[in-house]
């Protein structure tokens, strides 16, 4: 049989690599890679409604009462009356981010010792939380009930409120946790979390208290943000809360599972990550306690511990301490 009357023979074309469109297809991945590391953190006070002004919330003036390319900044006054909580799945629809960043602008009420955040496990387990006051306590805790209380970062020598406004951001990066206070860095922590470190995102998430706690935040709040990496909270006054003369950029609230952060760059030490700060600010300095004076933050400390809180119907509220 003649293979040329063959109906199903076909002409093989040699395998060609059309390096041009190689090149466009991956430049549009790149282009769309870095968008999504970009993307907006978590505004936690839009998740949470705060813009709506519940009760014993109400508008102020904010952080600069003047900028000089944009409108005045405005804050929301907190007082006693706000009750101000939510299903942490309204603010995270998936996993809660291993490293990240809590960023904030705030100004607490002198004098203040009290949670500005706090995120509750399903079984009403406090997992995180954000303390303002005199030397303030990071209170975090794994799947596995890591670190113990007494293992908490603890931050001496700060004063988170002491009626004055204040840029806060925290990193969490792998087993450290770094705090930096008006664009500085003050100091590094360890967080002897277990490896793949998890927050339960089934549970609650309350601003300004810790269930059960007498003490509330008290004070203006301009700006609370979550972001799913370590390096926002370096990035927070130059990017999320610049200084009076650049304009306050729009932060939209949304999911931080959108971001795409490589793990295995994390691995790299930020800039100056493990200098210390020998010198406080200004706006936070505080007088050192007299030598062989009992330390009330020591007291304070040894009274902290697991606060557990069953908010499930048919549960009873419980709290323990260690």
């Amino acid at each position: 049989m003649d293979t040329g009357d063959c109906p199903f023979r076909k002409k093989r074309r040699p395998w060609r690599m059309d390096f041009s469109s190689f090149a466009l297809v991956t430049v549009a991945l790149v282009v769309c890679q870095t968008t999504v590391v970009r993307a907006d953190p978590v505004d936690v006070l839009r998740a949470l409604q705060v813009p709506s002004l519940p009760e014993g919330v109400k508008k102020v003036p904010g952080f600069c009462t003047s900028r000089r390319s944009g409108n005045p900044d405005h804050a929301y006054r907190i007082s006693k009356k706000a009750q101000i909580s939510a299903p942490t799945k309204q603010l995270f629809s998936g996993r809660f981010p291993e490293n990240f960043s809590i960023m904030a602008l705030v100004k607490a009420q002198a004098g203040l010792q009290a949670f500005l955040l706090s995120i509750y496990s399903e079984q009403g387990i406090q997992q995180l939380g954000i303390e303002m006051g005199r030397s303030p306590v990071f209170l975090y805790e794994d799947q596995n009930g890591k670190p113990a209380p007494e293992d908490y970062p603890l931050f001496r020598g700060v004063n988170l409120a002491d009626g004055k406004w204040h840029r806060i951001a925290i990193s969490v990066s792998k087993k450290n946790v770094t705090l930096l206070l008006d664009c500085k860095k003050k100091m590094t922590r360890p967080l002897p979390r277990g490896n793949n470190a998890e927050v339960d995102t089934n549970g609650i998430t309350v601003f300004g208290a810790r269930l059960l706690d007498e003490e509330v935040f008290q004070g203006d709040i301009q700006q609370l943000l979550i972001a799913s990496n370590a390096q926002a909270a370096y990035d927070f006054c130059e990017h999320y809360s610049p200084d009076c003369d650049s304009p306050l950029p729009k932060i939209q609230s949304q999911d931080p599972n959108t971001y795409y952060f490589d793990e295995e760059q994390d691995d790299h030490e930020y800039p100056y990550y493990y200098e210390e700060t020998t010198g406080l600010p200004s706006s936070s300095e505080s007088p050192s306690p007299q030598p062989g004076a009992p330390s009330q933050q020591v007291k304070r400390e040894h009274e902290r511990g697991k606060t557990r809180v069953g908010f499930m119907e048919g549960k009873e509220n419980e709290r323990e301490r260690y």
